[in-house]
């Protein structure tokens, strides 16, 4: 595009005007048809114009909420006046005159004014017409006001995520203290089978040994688990889950899950209640991600279910595509209104706020079935429990 004739600023004259256009190729010729008529029409009277390209000046834009280039507004005398379409030559034609005309009453008027309160010449009136030459003020505030509520929301962005974090190392600096101490006491009683001073390892059978080293290994797990949850928070869903889904048997990872976490349920005396079907078909899943999805929903039920409690787990077939998992508690429940939002990252209910947890396990567990191509939901009424439901594809050979 040709670059545009240069018009000289008349920063003393009444009659400001802005013309408004981008840079089409087709827009060349009607800028400068309207360009030439208004210095035409301004040969004999003074006036102003400026000439904006909207892709540089979008907060004008905004500004005079223009729809439509080439644009032509008048910003003064005020009221402001905006004249845009195909036939713009002949509607500024149309409106010189009473332009003109309402030119003339304003400096009669201010001439007037300034009489009566001392009397000041003409350039001294037409050199403090502030509002005549603000059109530059106009653009800069609009723009710093923009550029300000961008920078709060950064603001609030930022400490959020700070605040998260500090939320996070709290929380990972408790949580990773009890399986540590359980990998810890684990692997010094496995160490006292190699030392025949101590009277205790005579105590130490295989099948003791086979135990401890399956509960450490758990617990090792249960640290990776802590770790993954972490750090896939912290890509965010900027990150693409990956997975790798193979052919899984679910009856036999939903009985390790419960294995593994035995020895929670017991120290509530919690009771676990299946309902797995003994011929149930594969699943097409990865298996680690859905080991993280039900050891997270387990452990969240266990959390929330009082002592003495009962825990449900069952798997149905219930298409021929669909195998569905179901983990009910009787816990105090979710209310109704925040049924859809325990899954977003981060949302904790306000009644959690004191208790363990990051506010991204369920949101984590639905990106995870979502990447399977299944559904996670939960039904529930207040202080009568929760039922996590979650689906998986049927593995077909």
């Amino acid at each position: 595009m040709e670059a545009l004739p240069n018009f000289t600023s008349k920063s003393n004259t009444p009659l400001q005007l802005l013309l408004f256009v981008d840079k089409r190729p087709s827009s060349n010729e009607r800028i400068r048809q309207i360009q030439t008529r208004l210095t035409e029409l301004g040969a004999d009277y003074p006036f102003d114009l400026q000439v904006i390209d909207v892709s540089e000046q979008p907060h004008l834009v905004e500004h005079f909420k223009l729809v439509a280039t080439p644009a032509l507004v008048k910003i003064h005398p005020e009221p402001r006046q905006t004249l845009a379409g195909s036939d713009l030559v002949g509607q500024i034609e149309r409106a010189w005159v009473p332009w003109r005309q309402s030119v003339e009453q304003y400096i009669q008027s201010s001439q007037l004014q300034n009489s009566q309160n001392g009397g000041k010449s003409e350039n001294d009136f037409i050199g403090n017409l502030s509002s005549v030459n603000s059109v530059a003020y106009v653009a800069e505030m609009t723009r710093l006001s923009d550029e300000i509520f961008r920078l709060n929301q950064e603001k609030e962005e930022l400490q959020e995520q700070l605040q998260f974090k500090d939320r996070l190392i709290a929380m990972l600096a408790h949580d990773l203290r009890n399986p540590l101490t359980a990998v810890s006491i684990a692997l010094e009683t496995l160490d006292l089978a190699n030392d025949p001073t101590d009277e205790r390892s005579d105590r130490l059978t295989p099948a003791i040994v086979r135990q401890l080293i399956r509960h450490a290994r758990a617990q090792a797990k249960a640290l990776d688990r802590m770790i993954t949850d972490v750090l896939q928070a912290a890509r965010g869903n900027a990150g693409k889950l990956q997975i790798q889904p193979q052919k899984l048997d679910l009856k036999r990872l939903c009985q390790d899950v419960l294995h593994d976490l035995q020895s929670q349920f017991e120290a509530k005396a919690q009771h676990i209640v299946t309902d797995i079907p003994s011929d149930l078909p594969s699943v097409y899943a990865d298996a680690d991600r859905i080991r993280q999805v039900m050891t997270n929903l387990l452990d969240n039920a266990s959390k929330y279910t009082p002592d003495s409690g009962t825990i449900e787990v069952s798997i149905l077939h219930r298409t021929m595509q669909k195998v569905q998992v179901t983990i009910c508690d009787n816990g105090p429940g979710i209310p109704e209104e925040n049924k859809e939002k325990i899954f977003e990252d981060r949302f904790r209910l306000e009644r959690d706020h004191a208790k363990d947890g990051y506010g991204i396990g369920l949101a984590l567990c639905q990106r995870i079935v979502r990447a399977h191509f299944g559904q996670i939901w939960v039904d529930s009424v207040t202080s009568q429990g929760s039922c996590f439901h979650f689906t998986l594809p049927v593995y077909r050979a």
